[in-house]
């Protein structure tokens, strides 16, 4: 689990996020990374998913953007 995919979702103190997976795909000139991972509580219940990507251009300036999406409640 990343620190700062934590700090991207703004995941509450109480709750841990936990990587369920990993994608790479290249498309219309970025390389894209893709996480998903599962928000628990701190009784290990099920609170939401998130898929994490962090995306870079192949050509200069290299420019690079981080994102996430809440997949389900």
């Amino acid at each position: 689990m990343s620190i700062e995919h934590k700090n991207l979702i703004g995941i509450s103190d109480g709750n841990n996020l936990v990587a369920t997976g990993t994608k790479w795909e290249q498309r219309k000139g970025r390389d894209t990374d893709i996480y998903y991972y599962d928000e628990v509580d701190s009784s290990g219940e099920l609170v939401a998913k998130y898929e994490v990507r962090e995306s870079m251009s192949i050509y200069p300036p290299f420019g690079t953007t981080k994102s996430f999406t809440k997949v389900i409640l």
